[in-house]
């Protein structure tokens, strides 16, 4: 992964910590574990300032160095992340509790299983583009139901996917708004992985709306009528999206005469019904 690249993983993922880590520490205890070691201290930096908040979270570290993590019990982890993040979880007594885990590599289905033991849990991992299809496949059946997948790209079109699962409609809306709030980085795009085009998008918080519509499109070709609210989850949950992009899209559609609408007139509203023309 080039250095552009690794910068933008490296502060969507300490936006989703920071999102996660307010809301987990409710918990009694919750626990963090990052199986990339080039992102053990940043990782540690978003987490140390917790106070004595961080007592109740455990962190599982897989990197070769130490770190000043302050108040957090930290579980220090060298060998095969298939192998050993199970044990680790276990040790830290993740299951039943928040979990939250980043790892560099596409998870095979035993540390899906130990990181979906967590009461709630959250997967963020990069992995190669091109086979986004099958990495949702697995997350969904092991219990991450709600899922994101988004390839980056740099200006020398090198690509590397970033998944996402979660049980929570919540997370992914969070998620979502986190991957659209990071910073620029010089010649680094999106691409949608079910866009059949391809298309490369700026990272902005209103992003170019194209795939977006040809996405909606070729699922209404599909399917009979869909509402409005439906239609926003699909966006939400089968694209790089959020759900309040769609309200663009749709009308766009709408005046091509791409998509039609009962009634006819009026405001978008969720209830509103869309069907391919």
């Amino acid at each position: 992964m080039r250095v552009s690249l690794d910068a933008v993983v490296r502060e969507l993922l300490v936006r989703c910590l920071e999102s996660w880590a307010p809301g987990a520490l409710h918990a009694k205890r919750a626990t963090v574990a990052c199986a990339a070691p080039a992102e053990a201290e940043a990782v540690v930096r978003a987490l140390a300032d917790l106070g004595p908040r961080g007592r109740r979270l455990s962190l599982v570290l897989f990197s070769g160095e130490r770190h000043d993590a302050g108040d957090l019990q930290v579980f220090t982890v060298s060998g095969a992340v298939e192998t050993y993040l199970p044990a680790a979880l276990t040790a830290a007594g993740a299951a039943g509790a928040p979990v939250f885990a980043f790892l560099d590599g596409a998870p095979v289905h035993a540390v899906l299983r130990a990181v979906a033991s967590g009461r709630p849990s959250e997967l963020m991992f990069t992995a190669g583009a091109g086979d986004w299809a099958a990495q949702r496949d697995a997350l969904r059946g092991t219990g991450f139901a709600l899922t994101a997948g988004v390839e980056l790209v740099d200006a020398a079109g090198a690509a590397r996917l970033v998944g996402f699962g979660t049980g929570h409609l919540k997370r992914l809306e969070a998620f979502k708004a986190e991957l659209w709030a990071v910073d620029e980085y010089a010649g680094v795009r999106y691409r949608d992985p079910g866009d059949p085009d391809g298309h490369l998008l700026d990272i902005s918080l209103r992003p170019h709306p194209g795939p977006l519509r040809r996405e909606l499109l070729a699922h209404l070709r599909t399917v009979e009528w869909r509402t409005v609210a439906e239609l926003k989850q699909f966006a939400l949950t089968e694209t790089v999206y959020r759900a309040e992009d769609c309200a663009a899209a749709l009308t766009t559609l709408l005046a091509s005469g791409a998509v039609e609408r009962t009634p006819e007139r009026g405001r978008l509203a969720g209830d509103v019904l869309i069907r391919a023309s």
